[in-house]
């Protein structure tokens, strides 16, 4: 079932996928390294959660391009569109979580796309 959108702050996986297709997007992926090492979108920029703040600098979005903000689920991106969209600055005011995260793209845009879990041990690709 597709993910529940907010349209003011996400996006559907199925438009972030064409957005990022025909060059009109930048996706900033905040997922921790363990979970970026494993599985990661080409040509995304990592930035951790946690580092956001401190690394609005490395968020540099070509003219008319849309951020969008990618994690596991869509909670951290929603984190992380918070605080882009308080910076202050006008080419980051627009920033949108992908609903549903990658798991959500995984299913509903890109099922080449590696589906993993998050526990106690670490992360792992399903079905590993």
């Amino acid at each position: 079932m597709p993910a529940r959108v907010h349209p003011e702050f996400e996006i559907t996986p199925a438009q972030a996928a064409m957005a990022r297709a025909s060059g009109r997007a930048v996706i900033i992926d905040v997922r921790t390294q363990a979970e970026w090492d494993l599985v990661h979108l080409p040509g995304s920029v990592h930035v951790p959660l946690g580092e956001v703040a401190d690394r609005l600098d490395e968020v540099e979005p070509a003219p008319g391009k849309d951020v969008l903000v990618l994690c596991h689920h869509g909670r951290r991106s929603l984190d992380a569109v918070h605080v882009l969209r308080a910076s202050g600055r006008p080419d980051l005011a627009h920033a949108r979580s992908i609903a549903g995260g990658l798991e959500a793209w995984s299913l509903e845009a890109d099922p080449s796309v590696p589906r993993y879990e998050r526990g106690p041990s670490g992360v792992r690709l399903r079905g590993a």
